[in-house]
């Protein structure tokens, strides 16, 4: 494992996540689930998430579509709160749930608009 990989991978992840996401993830990990969290710190937020090809704001945008097509709501919800943090408008999550809809179906569309309302509603209460 690359240290520095791993740290700024950590660094990202808290900037988009949360830092209570973040911890509560940690603070759940155990010897079996740990080499997953390693992954997803080092390689998922330290190699990809802090590529400069794109911006964090296109990168959220992109998984809000492939999270819903996926349906993958659990973390289309975390998703829908970093996109907020990265800069996404209500608005533009709601342009790529409607591409969903279309490209990928209906029922995707509607369960990820109830997702991503939810986590709206989560990330407004959370802001005061």
């Amino acid at each position: 494992m690359s240290k520095e990989l791993y740290e700024d991978g950590l660094k990202t992840r808290r900037a988009v996540l949360g830092d209570a996401y973040v911890d509560q993830a940690m603070k759940n990990a155990d010897a079996f689930n740990k080499p997953l969290q390693d992954l997803i710190s080092e390689y998922c937020w330290g190699w990809l998430w802090t590529r400069e090809g794109l911006p964090r704001k296109t990168r959220s945008m992109i998984n809000l579509a492939m999270l819903s097509c996926l349906n993958r709501p659990h973390e289309l919800k975390v998703h829908v709160q970093g996109a907020l943090r990265n800069g996404c408008t209500k608005e533009e999550i709601q342009e790529v749930l409607l591409q969903v809809a279309i490209y990928a179906g209906v029922p995707a569309g509607v369960d990820a608009f109830r997702t991503a309302r939810e986590a709206i509603a989560e990330y407004e209460a959370q802001k005061g």
